[in-house]
């Protein structure tokens, strides 16, 4: 069975992406534990990072460093958060969240109650950033 974000890039389920190329897609997360909370995903289902060709490894982490550069210009924190966990999703995807604390990356404090307007808000932000406006 497909994950939930090969459904996302499906067009199944809705998604708010922010950046996508070839090989991978950056959305925002509908559960943010902070505003600007977002997720980098490969298009290729692959469950754990490890597995990961390096290739592909390295072209994630270029793409988080730009995505979190972006987060960092539209959400004030001291740093962007990294976290690759694959608990709940089987789909490798690098959580990058704006903090100022390390409990400000604990996945337990996600917001399930996001509203459509905080999030799309974000979500238009992060764009911008990304597109050098």
């Amino acid at each position: 069975m497909p994950s939930k974000f090969t459904r996302i890039l499906n067009g199944e389920l809705p998604g708010r992406l922010v950046y996508e190329d070839d090989l991978c897609v950056a959305l925002l997360s509908g559960t943010p534990i902070r505003p600007g909370h977002t997720l980098v995903v490969p298009r290729e289902e692959i469950e754990h990072w490890v597995d990961l060709p390096p290739a592909l490894m390295t072209h994630l982490m270029q793409v988080a460093q730009r995505v979190g550069a972006a987060i960092q210009r539209c959400f004030p924190c001291k740093k962007i958060g990294l976290i690759s966990a694959g608990i709940v999703v089987p789909h490798v995807h690098l959580h990058l969240t704006p903090i100022d604390d390390l409990s400000d990356m604990d996945l337990a404090r996600q917001d399930k109650n996001a509203s459509d307007a905080d999030l799309d808000a974000a979500a238009a932000m992060l764009k911008a950033a990304l597109a050098g406006k």
